[in-house]
């Protein structure tokens, strides 16, 4: 079934899980032109029984949480699937705002995240001059060493609050980790970082929700992760940023709904056509690093998902036509959602009437 249906927020009422698509754009621009403004950083919401699990934290995610009406005294865990700018520049402000809102005795919000790359990614082979990395006493950091980083450049702020106001501080209410990915996988950051064959692996889990991740295609960062989040009464798939990729589809199977994110490839040629090394380099990243509409429609179809969301569209301003132009093909439900927008998925707990995955208009 395929279904184009231009979304606004759901019934709140509704009992099921959902997804609350808080920011829909990617790429780290404040995309300018037509319909400029209309998509926020990409953040997207899982909400189960009343708790909150954000996965990606763009631009805008503070605010987009609070216009969602989702508290931040919700939120139990924050999911990174990889380390580039656009998934991460307002973590900071989730931290240092968000505190705010947490009880003193409240558990610490988890900031889960890849590990450290280990190693550099080789230098484009475009280049004329080799270019020299920026920070190279330390130039990879994972999530925990990220997030320190962050709390650090805010110590003025935090320190005057502390000291003066008796605030608490972030780090009392946010505690961020490193995914350790698997042995057995044979990942390695540059020699093997998308291996062939992973197995989903569980990176958290509560009485409400499972997550599990596997390793993605998003050359040149390394781990790029994928999570699925699994509840008593539906599943819903993220992919992060990738090319089409079989640890994805694996991840997805028979999910209630994949959420994928999209380029528009002609937007990609159109503006880097005719450049230098740098524009040309522009394009080899993001054609083996991304995802066009059918290619997603590929993927959901090869996993059986029942429903498919096309998110992190890039560039944030294409016309919604680009973007539904795949939506023929698609064996389950297509959407593309809008920032805010509600996607109920699985089944309603008991006592509830309604039994099957679909996506909420008013």
């Amino acid at each position: 079934m395929t279904d184009t249906t231009h979304l606004r927020l759901g019934n709140a009422a509704d009992p099921r899980p959902r997804v609350v698509t808080l920011g829909t754009a990617g790429g780290p621009r404040w995309w300018a032109g037509e319909n400029a403004g209309e998509r926020s950083g990409i953040a997207t919401a899982v909400l189960v029984g009343g708790r909150a699990y954000l996965v990606d934290a763009g631009h805008g995610v503070g605010r987009q949480l609070n216009l969602a009406g989702i508290p931040i005294s919700s939120l139990r865990a924050v999911f990174l699937t990889h380390l580039h700018s656009d998934h991460t520049v307002d973590l900071a402000g989730l931290a240092i705002f968000g505190m705010f809102a947490l009880a003193e005795d409240q558990d610490p919000v988890r900031i889960i995240g890849p590990g450290d790359r280990g190693a550099l990614p080789p230098v484009a082979p475009r280049a004329v001059v080799p270019p020299a990395p920026v920070f190279p006493e330390q130039p990879t950091p994972g999530t925990a060493a990220m997030f320190r980083h962050l709390m650090a450049a805010y110590a003025t702020d935090l320190n005057d609050r502390v000291l003066d106001a008796l605030r608490p501080s972030p780090l009392d209410h946010f505690r961020a980790e490193d995914i350790r990915v698997p042995e057995a996988t044979g990942y390695h950051p540059n020699d093997n970082p998308t291996p062939d064959g992973v197995r989903p692996f569980e990176i958290y889990a509560d009485d409400l929700v499972t997550v599990t991740a596997t390793l993605v295609r998003h050359p040149p960062i390394a781990p790029a992760f994928a999570f699925r989040f699994d509840t008593a009464h539906g599943s819903v798939t993220i992919s992060g940023d990738t090319a089409p990729c079989d640890n994805l589809i694996r991840l997805a199977r028979d999910t209630d709904l994949l959420l994928h994110e999209a380029i528009d490839f002609d937007w990609v040629h159109r503006t880097y056509a005719g450049g230098g090394p740098t524009a040309q380099a522009s394009i080899d990243h993001h054609t083996k690093s991304h995802t066009s509409p059918d290619q997603a429609v590929d993927i959901a179809n090869a996993a059986g998902a029942g429903a498919l969301a096309l998110h992190h569209l890039v560039p944030g301003t294409t016309p919604r036509s680009v973007w539904e132009a795949a939506a023929e093909r698609c064996q389950g439900t297509f959407v593309v959602p809008d920032d805010l927008d509600v996607l109920p998925f699985g089944t309603s707990p008991p006592g509830s009437h309604v039994t099957r995955a679909e996506v909420v208009a008013p």
